[in-house]
């Protein structure tokens, strides 16, 4: 095995976390790398530009923008809070549901800024639109619908619920001076909002990923198909017991033995 295949074996065998971290490193180096050394400008063709004409002929940077930083701190700071974010994701669902969760607050921070692009379009037609910032938003407000009283430590200091974590992180990311990066500030808000809708349509055990139809397939008239739709329905009731448990008491307030089975299920899910 030469060293590229086993540099690509080890990042698939990694979390959804470090691969999204790992793409949006690798990005961040390709875009400043190459505009350094070969005097030449990559962040044209990834982030996302708001005059509509251009858009159309960068279509794809609606989707790759949300991985694209332009300095250091900007990316760190996006990948700090992703960080949290997800480690409070994975101890209640598990890891399988960060990456849709991830690109469909980006998509849905995009979406906003292109109707915002086309009610005024020459408010930010000399702008493009860069960064996780949506997409990080939208994970951490899926777990403050789902959870808003899990408990956090901040600095290791201060405890407070997730729910009024979150707050403060949009109010300070998002709501605070419109005037600098409004642009930005405006896909957060899709992203928050993506985020808010889907962690309440799971609280009621809708899941968007999961295709409706598949349980229809389970409807098999033999006996092992109706066992195995039974099952099925029985897993997601017993998961959305114990979200709504976590949603009004805190994910304290689970037993050992309920955290050990949401986390199994999170796994099936």
């Amino acid at each position: 095995m030469n060293p590229l295949q086993s540099a690509w074996r080890n990042f698939t065998e990694q979390g959804m976390l470090t691969k999204l971290v790992v793409v949006n490193f690798a990005i961040f180096l390709v875009v400043n790398v190459v505009s350094q050394f070969a005097h030449t400008s990559v962040l044209e063709w990834v982030a996302m530009p708001l005059h509509l004409d251009t858009f159309l002929y960068r279509f794809w940077t609606f989707f790759t923008y949300m991985f694209v930083h332009q300095n250091f701190w900007h990316f760190f700071w996006n990948m700090l809070t992703l960080y949290f974010f997800a480690q409070i994701m994975h101890n209640l669902l598990g890891d399988q549901k960060l990456l849709y969760v991830y690109t469909m607050s980006g998509i849905a921070g995009a979406t906003l800024m292109l109707l915002i692009t086309l009610i005024a379009p020459s408010v930010f037609s000399n702008s493009i639109l860069l960064g996780a910032s949506a997409a990080v938003l939208g994970v951490g407000a899926l777990m403050a619908m789902i959870a808003p009283s899990y408990r956090v430590l901040l600095w290791g200091i201060i405890d407070l619920p997730f729910g009024v974590f979150f707050f403060v992180v949009f109010c300070l990311t998002t709501v605070l001076d419109l005037s600098v990066n409004t642009g930005g500030k405006i896909a957060h808000v899709g992203g928050t909002v993506f985020g808010l809708g889907y962690g309440y349509l799971l609280k009621r055990g809708i899941r968007f990923e999961t295709p409706s139809f598949s349980r229809r397939k389970l409807k098999v008239v033999h006996r092992q198909g109706a066992t195995t739709a039974t099952n099925l329905y029985n897993e997601e009731t017993r998961m959305n017991m114990l979200l709504d448990k976590i949603s009004k008491s805190g994910y304290d307030s689970l037993s050992q033995v309920e955290k050990d089975e949401l986390f199994k299920l999170s796994k099936r899910s």
